[in-house]
């Protein structure tokens, strides 16, 4: 909950409202009908444990985002916090301004701009919150101060979360980027399980670690583990951000191909593993001078039965897919979860084998929404014809002063909502 100065405090924004008439031909195209932008509000309001929050405001909202019970409101979900990656000595080392920063669940309404109705740290088993810092050596970055010049231990209890969904008894199921891996919350915030790659070998986390998931998704690429996640009744659906680095970080930065998960609530287990392909991005984002790296997913959001809608990306583009995993082939268990399979499911070019999820472009946000920044990584469907996207600001990182305070980028947080010119099946 918020603290008492602000449990009353409804935190208004510039709204702008749009109705679907006011096109010309308002059948034919998606419109936007609403655009709310998150209040400045220092870090240091919400946490009381943050010892000096550098002049950083709330952000990184919009890495996950889930309709509420009530229409308008939404659940949202921090990242690991303010992170930097600054040169120092030649080298770009990954930095936490606030490294006491505990990534939270938000509850946000929406009616009159935005108000922060719930804000729920993460904590572990010993009811101590938990940091966004990274876990282990080997396998994620060494993490710094603001400035980049003094190491900081690691925290295998961190979490750099990235979306969310709540399931019919009221916990929350959160992905995040380390391991990569899926984390069963209670409604109050405790992690009850975190789910990771078998072999992995995370030990001292304070709550309980499951290696359930395949080995191979360890082969993530530095901060593009999983990004998106859905929910459908009992069955889960991850989607790893970007193609695994399989065999080489030179496949994966090529490869086209990226996988998207089933999991069982139930059972405590995955039961489907799926081939996605990205475009290609010399078509779908010129500016990246043919970077297919630059390619993302970056959300899900569940239609019905086995469709889906994807957040396909890069920092310029963003455009939003309908797939159907009932028409694609389950990989999971088969030869491309094995490591020393030659070609690698990421070094494929003819798929006809693997089957991957058939797709169809439902809106192009570039050009429904050209104002709105970069990093489209929530999205949310409130009916058929009504999607909603929000964008993860970055906590207004931009440089720091000599002294340590932000130098705020002037990026906000947004809520936007589209109505979609005929409703999806």
């Amino acid at each position: 909950m918020l603290r008492p100065a602000l449990a009353c405090l409804a935190l208004a924004a510039a709204t702008l409202a749009i109705p679907g008439t006011a096109t010309a031909h308002p059948a034919q195209k998606p419109v936007v009908i609403k655009d709310v932008t998150f209040p400045t509000m220092p870090l240091g309001e919400l946490q009381s444990s943050i010892q000096d929050d550098r002049g950083i405001n709330l952000g990184g909202v919009g890495s996950g985002l889930y309709p509420a019970s009530r229409r308008g409101d939404f659940w949202m979900v921090t990242d690991r916090g303010p992170n930097g990656q600054p040169t120092v000595n030649g080298e770009k080392r990954r930095t936490f301004p606030i490294p006491e920063f505990t990534p939270a669940i938000v509850q946000v309404a929406t009616r009159f701009g935005v108000e922060i109705k719930k804000y729920i740290p993460l904590v572990g088993r010993s009811g101590k919150q938990i940091t966004g810092v990274s876990n282990q050596p080997g396998h994620d970055e060494l993490p710094y101060t603001w400035d980049g010049l003094t190491a900081l231990p690691y925290n295998p209890s961190g979490v750099d979360a990235e979306d969310i969904v709540r399931a019919r008894n009221g916990d929350f199921w959160l992905v995040e980027e380390y391991s990569p891996s899926l984390l069963h919350v209670s409604a109050r915030g405790m992690v009850i399980a975190r789910y990771v790659p078998a072999g992995l070998n995370l030990t001292g986390a304070d709550y309980p670690v499951k290696p359930v998931l395949p080995a191979i998704l360890a082969t993530r690429p530095q901060n593009r583990g999983f990004e998106g996640l859905t929910i459908n009744g009992n069955t889960l659906y991850l989607a790893v951000q970007s193609p695994l680095q399989n065999p080489t970080k030179a496949v994966g930065d090529k490869s086209r191909i990226a996988r998207i998960l089933t999991f069982d609530i139930r059972r405590g287990r995955v039961t489907g593993e799926y081939a996605y392909q990205f475009e290609d991005v010399t078509t779908f984002d010129p500016k990246v001078n043919g970077d297919q790296s630059q390619m993302k997913i970056s959300g899900l959001a569940h239609i019905g039965g086995d469709r889906l809608l994807v957040d396909e990306r890069t920092d310029n583009v963003a455009r939003i897919y309908q797939i159907n995993l009932a028409k694609a082939k389950n990989l999971l268990g088969g030869r491309y979860d094995n490591a020393a399979t030659t070609p690698s499911l990421e070094a494929l070019t003819d798929l006809t084998t693997v089957k991957p999820a058939p797709k169809s472009l439902i809106v192009d946000l570039s050009v429904v929404a050209p104002t709105l920044p970069g990093k489209v990584e929530g999205i949310a469907l409130l009916d058929p014809r009504t999607l909603v996207v929000a964008n993860d600001n970055d906590f207004g990182l931009g440089d720091f002063g000599t002294d340590g305070r932000l130098i705020d980028s002037g990026v906000k947080s947004r809520i936007v909502t589209i109505r979609l010119p005929k409703p999806l099946r």
